[in-house]
């Protein structure tokens, strides 16, 4: 897509304020990093301090060798918490959002 150049600067802004604020919408955007969240071999209860019910969530790091998933479904406090279950003990790093 090219940028149209017979447009002033403030046609200009609205056109690109019109394309990008969907984009900055979108969940993932309205994400936060969780830090050093340390999982049991079973499952752990983490707070995701998002303020709402939970979206989705990635490990961005994880220290040790183990498989994680969540257990969302049957979750009493989506809006507050995420179930995850590890294979083992493991501290991660997660993206919330």
């Amino acid at each position: 897509m090219a940028l149209p150049l017979e447009q002033t600067l403030p046609q200009l802004q609205t056109k690109w304020k019109s394309q990008i604020d969907p984009v900055l919408a979108q969940p993932w955007n309205q994400g936060l990093i969780l830090p050093n969240v340390s999982l049991i071999n079973g499952t752990t209860t983490v707070n995701h301090l998002l303020g709402r019910k939970l979206q989705g969530w990635n490990v961005i790091r994880k220290r040790a060798s183990a498989s994680v998933y969540d257990n969302q479904d049957s979750n009493p406090t989506p809006a507050s918490t995420l179930l995850l279950v590890s294979s083992a003990a493991v501290v991660v790093d997660l993206w919330v959002f």
